[in-house]
């Protein structure tokens, strides 16, 4: 599945942290806006989660906030397997999606990559084009030669979700 844009020069150099991070959230990217959802999914570790807190707080705890979602791996599953079924009324047919991804920051922790980016992610639905603008935060550990995602929590600039509606896809 990984699609490498880099090769080695003739001096042998390898990618920065930062240009391999690029890769990965390029590929993300990329497989969510071709609703690519089971590649997604297995973009994560076994213990991986996916968080969007509501539009008042972005740092709110989903412990003990009230956040759009909170997902572990068990209920992320099954959200993917909504938004692929005719179950999911919002997003069947599918949104058209386009995601651009900016301000990528990769910082080594030794046990794991902590990455920050902006997003500004478009939406085309019935005739109307909504932007959802904001970042993501993630926690990556590494896995043969790439990255896993172990934590991914997507956080909306918005003060509110109109006029754009639901968060009915994956933010």
């Amino acid at each position: 599945m990984a699609f490498s844009w880099f090769k080695k020069n003739g001096t042998g150099a390898r990618p920065s942290l930062r240009e391999q991070v690029e890769e990965f959230l390029a590929e993300e990217a990329w497989l969510l806006d071709e609703w690519r959802l089971d590649d997604w999914f297995q973009l994560f570790t076994e213990d991986g989660s996916y968080v969007v807190p509501g539009t008042g707080d972005p740092q709110a705890d989903p412990r003990s906030a009230l956040v759009l979602i909170d997902d572990d791996m068990v209920r992320l599953h099954w959200r993917i397997e909504r938004l692929k079924s005719r179950h999911a009324y919002r997003e069947y047919p599918w949104s058209r999606t386009r995601r651009i991804i900016s301000n990528i920051r990769a910082r080594d922790m030794g046990d794991h990559v902590f990455v920050t980016a902006s997003v500004v992610l478009y939406r085309f639905r019935h005739g109307h084009a909504d932007p959802f603008v904001g970042h993501y935060e993630y926690r990556l550990v590494r896995d043969n030669g790439s990255f896993k995602i172990q934590q991914r929590r997507a956080m909306m600039d918005h003060e509110r979700l109109t006029p754009n509606g639901a968060v009915s896809m994956i933010f």
